[in-house]
């Protein structure tokens, strides 16, 4: 049973940096993983994505801003997010992709997290 737990959500302020990582178990390999975010009432979206190799996709509200990284070795995916701003908060989510469908589509991930908080506020 793949499991993908989520950590190092916070309040933070303007400006700041956060890191979030996931661990995932139950698999032996997993082609992409990604991080989506969710604001109460909006849908979930695209942050980025990464691949086996560490080739990385970024959404929109990523770009320039954040990094994402994996360590195959401790089964570890990274977001590093810096400058953050009010609109960056919301539920970060970790999502594995065991190789098919558009890396930056919700509905082709196979496994999520249950999610950590993050919240940009001064």
């Amino acid at each position: 049973q793949v499991q993908l737990i989520e950590s190092g959500g916070a309040l933070v302020q303007p400006g700041d940096s956060l890191r979030v990582s996931c661990v995932g178990s139950g698999y032996t390999f997993m082609q992409y993983f990604g991080w989506f975010r969710q604001a109460p009432g909006k849908e979930r979206e695209f942050v980025a994505a990464v691949s086996w190799s560490n080739d990385p996709w970024y959404g929109d509200p990523a770009k320039g801003r954040f990094t994402i990284a994996r360590d195959n070795a401790k089964n570890t995916v990274y977001l590093n997010m810096n400058r953050l701003k009010p609109e960056d908060t919301g539920v970060y989510y970790c999502a594995g992709n065991s190789g098919s469908g558009s890396i930056t589509d919700v509905g082709s991930y196979d496994y999520w997290g249950q999610g950590t908080q993050v919240t940009v506020s001064s």
